[in-house]
């Protein structure tokens, strides 16, 4: 049998892009930072995205049925630690530029690229759901400056990968 801590401590050799994931509908605006994100197939285009089920926002994901995947850039770092902590969704969302495209569903405007989505399904695996989304928009950002770097998450620190264009 594989302990929960020996799992985690193995899984943090794992690198993971990050990602804030926001919602909004009648349930309100919210948003987390997750790593667990990937794609599932490009025919219909749909991407997999993990939650905790403790988590305060878990309830309004479910109930608003929309997400956005917002994929961050290595200078989104404040803005992943914002919603990774304890602040409320209001003080969430004054980090950064927002938008919004098909679902309504908040869009980091800066963002490396958002996916919108509509979740399709919704299955309970131990302590998260996974949130079968299908991908109704994309909105892909040229990046200032030259800065191509994605923000990343390996042996529990944020590092940065890609190529900085040198001036």
């Amino acid at each position: 049998m594989i302990e929960a801590t020996d799992f985690r401590d193995a899984m943090s050799l794992l690198t993971t892009a990050v990602n804030v994931v926001t919602t909004e509908g009648v349930s309100g605006v919210h948003g987390f930072t997750a790593s667990a994100v990937c794609s599932v197939t490009d025919t219909p285009p749909t991407l997999l995205v993990c939650m905790n089920q403790t988590s305060r926002s878990h309830g309004h994901f479910i109930e608003n049925k929309t997400l956005s995947v917002n994929v961050l850039g290595a200078h989104h770092e404040s803005i992943s630690n914002a919603f990774a902590s304890k602040l409320n969704s209001e003080e969430r969302f004054k980090q950064g530029s927002w938008t919004r495209l098909a679902t309504g569903a908040p869009i980091l405007e800066d963002a490396l690229v958002s996916f919108d989505c509509e979740i399709e399904q919704v299955q309970e695996v131990g302590t998260h759901s996974v949130f079968m989304c299908r991908v109704v928009a994309v909105k892909q950002t040229k990046q200032h400056r030259g800065q191509e770097e994605s923000l990343v998450y390996f042996n529990r620190a944020y590092s940065r990968v890609g190529q900085a264009e040198i001036a």
